[in-house]
């Protein structure tokens, strides 16, 4: 199998150290382009987690490449209005000629984000029936010709323009662990793209049930991409690159780094390690990985990326 190979942006590691200009982060776009990975992602947050808005970083960023794709990691689609967002990811698409990708998740039960939802007027315990009405919305729009549409929202006889350059709309992939999440993957969206935990052989077996619930709702489950968002420190010292992935993992989440390795994939280790440990969700069936990097060297860690790739092909 072939697998592609994306790189998660620092947008929320720049907004902590103060830096909110957005040069580096779209040269950074160019950057990943250039060595040859598959895609770059931008995370989403509007109070919690503070960062660049992704989508606006996205259109950016399709303005300046060719090839690379673009996606979210992940997008909490329910704090937008679906016919905004539905506009929005339109004319991504077209900007980019069909190189989106939207990465979607329904927000994790912690203090700060139920209080995003609340500063977003979203009723948090909604938010899972708001983001699959939501996204069937988005889709009917995609779809061109007149929407009437009756539910959270409300739509008479609109016309979506302009339409997106992918027929039907981008992609859409969902992410989430639980066998709830699972099944929304497999029975109503184009991807699967989970954050943890675990590592490729756990991530293989949830897949497998992804693959068993499109089966049961009469899908092909070889139309749907498996997908996996993963963190890493690579260093050829054991020692320094796990100092490294935990100063990381609680400088970002505020959280001990024990925690959050017990909930999302995360490693540790040389290059070689790191490309056995990546080749296990390879083997488990995923096409496709985001790799966010620790440290602050943001073109080395791409080349590292691009070495990874190499290796693993």
């Amino acid at each position: 199998m072939t697998v592609s190979l994306g790189y998660l942006l620092p947008t929320r590691e720049r907004i902590m150290v103060g830096v909110h200009e957005t040069d580096q982060i779209l040269r950074l776009g160019d950057k990943a382009e250039e060595v040859g990975l598959d895609s770059v992602w931008i995370g989403d947050s509007l109070l919690a987690k503070p960062r660049h808005e992704p989508l606006a970083l996205i259109a950016a960023i399709a303005g300046r490449t060719k090839r690379i794709k673009m996606g979210t990691a992940v997008l909490l689609p329910m704090l937008r209005n679906p016919v905004l967002l539905a506009h929005q990811a339109a004319t991504i698409d077209q900007i980019s000629h069909g190189r989106l990708i939207l990465g979607v998740g329904t927000g994790r039960d912690v203090p700060a984000i139920r209080n995003e939802f609340l500063a977003a007027g979203v009723p948090f315990e909604k938010r899972i029936g708001t983001m699959l009405e939501g996204m069937r919305l988005c889709r009917a729009l995609w779809a061109g010709g007149p929407v009437d549409w009756e539910g959270r929202w409300t739509v008479k006889g609109a016309e979506l323009a302009p339409e997106p350059y992918t027929p039907g709309g981008p992609p859409i992939w969902s992410g989430g662990g639980v066998t709830d999440a699972l099944k929304r993957a497999g029975r109503y969206f184009d991807g699967w793209f989970p954050s943890g935990a675990g590592n490729g052989e756990s991530w293989g077996e949830s897949w497998k049930q992804v693959q068993a619930f499109a089966r049961e709702a009469g899908r092909d489950p070889a139309a749907i991409v498996g997908a996996a968002y993963v963190t890493i420190s690579i260093q050829d010292d054991l020692a320094k690159a796990n100092a490294e992935l935990d100063h990381y993992l609680e400088s970002y989440y505020n959280l001990p780094a024990a925690q959050i390795r017990s909930q999302q994939y995360c490693f540790a280790g040389d290059l070689s390690a790191a490309t056995a440990w990546v080749r296990g969700f390879v083997e488990g069936g995923a096409s496709h990985i985001c790799l966010r990097f620790t440290g602050s060297d943001d073109e080395r860690q791409m080349e590292t990326l691009a070495a990874l790739r190499e290796k693993l092909s």
